[in-house]
């Protein structure tokens, strides 16, 4: 078999090590633990065991149905605008990840943002279509996706 891929594998026919190390990256990442070393202790696993394992284990549902792209956005600096673009996003059932923007510059401002889309979101090229009829949006583009 060449290169890297994927193996898709029921929980409870894996050895329970790798259902550790998800638990120990979900305590983590949920700030319920602070740091690995008490994550670890509490799942009752080593911290190598972890280490040695915390890039290649993963949820179906964090690798693989979620993809994630990076907006381009030039508004008018106008009051509502912004919120509208993230209300439009929101009601796609996506989630901004990111969000930044440039301080406005003769009437308007650059925004770059990062959504993670579901399984029910619209095609990355459509939902930009949609947000560049959002009014006051003046230029809308996809940066990047995956």
């Amino acid at each position: 078999m060449d290169g890297l891929g994927y193996v898709v594998i029921s929980r409870d026919v894996l050895p329970e090590i790798f259902t550790k190390v998800i638990e120990v990256k979900r305590l983590l990442a949920c700030g319920e633990e602070k740091s690995s070393a008490a994550a670890c202790k509490r799942m009752g696993i080593s911290r190598s065991a972890y280490y040695k394992y915390r890039y290649s284990v993963f949820t179906y549902d964090e690798k693989l149905t979620h993809k994630i792209i990076s907006i381009f956005a030039v508004l008018r600096d106008e009051p509502g605008v912004l919120s509208s673009l993230l209300n439009s996003i929101h009601q796609s059932g996506m989630n901004v990840m990111t969000l930044n923007q440039s301080v406005p510059v003769d009437g308007a401002a650059s925004v770059t943002a990062t959504v993670k889309l579901n399984e029910n979101s619209p095609d990355p090229s459509q939902f930009i279509k949609m947000l560049s009829q959002i009014d006051g949006v003046v230029e809308m583009r996809l940066i990047s996706g995956e």
